[in-house]
């Protein structure tokens, strides 16, 4: 039988995700439930560290890269002991090369599929979807991310919440990092503006969280088709796509129709990318680009079509035929809704 997964959902460091996590660890362990800790990230934060006492603790795996040594959560020790919940901090993180996985969220995956029930911890702006969402109101690209269908294997989400003045008070009395790194951390996310905008993002993803859960599965289910381009700014509309169709809790197709202009290897990375976050990919062959596309739709049910307007670094003859593709589009899905996306600035390295 799979274990099940409990996540605890905050907006940023500090707001109590992992005290809260370990406190729960803690009252199933005095009601007799074998409970470890899997791994824990202290960060010198005493009323945490203290909510650890008296549980037995995995010890991490070393790990060896370019001749230092870094240290994992052991997978292999946690799943031979066996057992029945893991506490499991900083669920997005990614594992250094060398380990068994690639990210966290992998190691969990493999305790719930071997009957361990899981409590983790992550931050809104660490979900895959949301990507280009938090980037738009932080100018910060978030690199550790999880897509959203990992987030669904949750049986339930709690958000730890905590006001942004009562957090940046944390954050003033060192409570959350030390002096250095608080410093460092106050000109990024811990910006009263932008902490009200996460806290209301988590808000709002935990209340869409609880209503599919609470969703009909007998329902009919509207379908979505993005479409798929070699232009860079596909990636944001695939991530739109994902949003909209999590939202209304419908089908996703990532749907290309292949002409000699494209750049393939561009367009391949486009559709692994959709693959990841679980849409379903087609690739198309037709001559009318339009026809094909809206043909596949109609045959297909789909309600909603989401195209992306022609990047503004396209060379100016390659800018009017994709206006005449999009013109096209929407004269043929009459049937149809579509929503013609706007091309994004792309996010710098942070």
């Amino acid at each position: 039988m799979t274990g099940h997964l409990k996540v605890f959902l905050g907006y940023a460091a500090g707001v109590g995700k992992t005290y809260q996590m370990l406190d729960e660890a803690q009252q199933l362990s005095r009601r007799g439930v074998d409970v470890v800790i899997g791994y824990f990230e202290p960060h010198a934060r005493k009323d945490t560290i203290a909510k650890t006492e008296g549980l037995e603790t995995i010890p991490r795996k070393k790990v060896e890269y370019r001749g230092a040594m870094f240290e994992e959560m052991d997978s292999a020790a946690i799943l031979a002991r066996h057992p029945q919940v893991c506490v499991v901090d900083e669920f997005p993180h990614t594992n250094v090369p060398g380990s068994d996985r690639v990210k966290r969220w992998e190691d969990v995956l493999a305790l719930l599929d071997a009957g361990i029930d899981v409590l983790t911890t992550m931050n809104i702006q660490h979900l895959e979807s949301l990507n280009d969402q938090v980037y738009g109101f932080t100018g910060v690209q978030v690199r550790e991310t999880i897509p959203d269908w990992v987030m669904k294997q949750a049986s339930e989400i709690v958000m730890v919440d905590l006001t942004p003045r009562a957090l940046l008070n944390r954050l003033d009395r060192g409570v959350v990092y030390a002096p250095d790194k608080a410093e460092a951390a106050a000109r990024n996310f811990f910006k009263e503006s932008t902490l009200a905008a996460l806290r209301e993002l988590a808000l709002r993803q935990t209340a869409h969280e609880v209503e599919v859960r609470n969703d009909d599965p007998l329902v009919a289910k509207e379908r979505i088709l993005i479409h798929v381009t070699s232009a860079p700014s596909t990636a944001a509309l695939i991530r739109r796509g994902r949003r909209v169709a999590d939202y209304l809790q419908s089908e996703c197709f990532a749907v290309v129709v292949r002409n000699n202009n494209d750049d393939r290897e561009a367009i391949e990375r486009h559709l692994n990318f959709a693959r990841n976050l679980h849409i379903e990919t087609r690739v198309l062959e037709g001559e009318d680009e339009a026809a094909t596309l809206v043909d596949f739709a109609r045959r297909n049910g789909i309600v909603q079509l989401l195209i992306g307007r022609p990047p503004k670094t396209f060379a100016p003859l390659a800018i009017a035929r994709r206006h005449q593709l999009v013109l096209r589009i929407i004269g043929l899905a009459h049937d149809m809704q579509v929503t013609v996306v706007a091309e994004r600035r792309e996010p710098a390295s942070s």
